[in-house]
């Protein structure tokens, strides 16, 4: 209760008599507790406090208290427990970025289809075993749109290519798995994408047959069957892009790169042992 009384009080939000009023303290109590020597808890509370908001900000904001937790385990090379974490954020009345709704967008008559092979069966023991791609949508500027497409590979959850551009065209994807091809050229890994039309398409199959790789998609209306594709976008634009206010395409384009550096090689995981996706990939590797 005195750190809270101190916290609101340090951000100018009220007197000492009226906060301490308002937590049933005595301001005598409250100024005894001040001039107290600090604990040793209190003293690693203090510095782990000062570490959290500074990465905090670092981040624009987008950590929850248990990413900030395994940045910060890393970080002081100590262990620090999430609910220690959750706490200090709650007295310091900050909280990560909340996600916003995701459109729906209506479906085309496709060319040709495949079978849901990956059948929400995301885990991959290696590298290069299964990928999903998919394009989002951006706006900037004056009601302008640019579209996103990326290939992202099970097993380490890392982007292995993508692709900015104007239209959201057939380009756009088949530049996007050339990048792929190119990145891992010895691999054959099962793809799975929705039913966009860029996919359905003829040439994109004739593309995936000459990579000697199996192609997948997911059941008309079914976004989940590619939901780790579709959770990289919202971390992506809840992180990132819902941040800020993009003029041009070359500030959007800046962010997005600079985003995927941070995301395959920075961003700690949980489900990858507190590893970046590179650092699961090369160590897999």
């Amino acid at each position: 209760m005195y750190l809270a009384v101190q916290a609101v009080q340090q951000e100018g939000y009220g007197s000492i008599q009226l906060l301490c009023e308002l937590a049933g303290i005595a301001r005598s109590s409250y100024y005894k507790w001040l001039s107290r020597t600090p604990s040793r808890q209190e003293r690693d509370n203090e510095k782990l406090m000062q570490e959290m908001l500074l990465l905090y900000e670092q981040v624009e904001r987008i950590y929850g208290y248990r990413r900030l937790a395994l940045h910060l385990r890393r970080q002081m090379n100590q262990p620090i427990n999430a609910k220690r974490v959750y706490r200090l954020m709650k007295l310091q009345g900050i909280q990560s970025v909340i996600r916003r709704k995701r459109k729906t967008y209506a479906g085309s008559t496709p060319q040709q289809v495949a079978e849901n092979l990956l059948n929400r069966e995301f885990h991959a023991e290696a590298p290069n075993q299964k990928w999903v791609t998919d394009v989002t949508e951006f706006k900037y500027g004056s009601g302008k749109k640019a579209y996103l497409s990326a290939i992202l590979d099970l097993h380490d959850k890392s982007i292995i290519s993508y692709v900015l551009g104007h239209s959201n065209n057939n380009a756009l994807v088949f530049e996007t798995f050339e990048l792929a091809v190119q990145a891992a050229p010895q691999s054959h890994p099962l793809l799975h994408s929705d039913r966009g039309f860029q996919y359905t398409s003829l040439k994109f199959k004739e593309m995936v047959d000459k990579a000697e790789m199996k192609q997948s998609m997911s059941r008309v209306g079914c976004c989940i069957d590619n939901g780790p594709m579709e959770s990289f976008w919202g971390t992506l634009k809840c992180e990132k892009y819902y941040l800020h206010t993009y003029r041009t395409f070359e500030d959007l384009q800046k962010d997005v790169e600079n985003y995927i550096h941070f995301y395959n090689n920075e961003r700690l995981q949980a489900k990858l042992n507190g590893l970046s996706p590179i650092e699961f990939r090369t160590k897999a590797a």
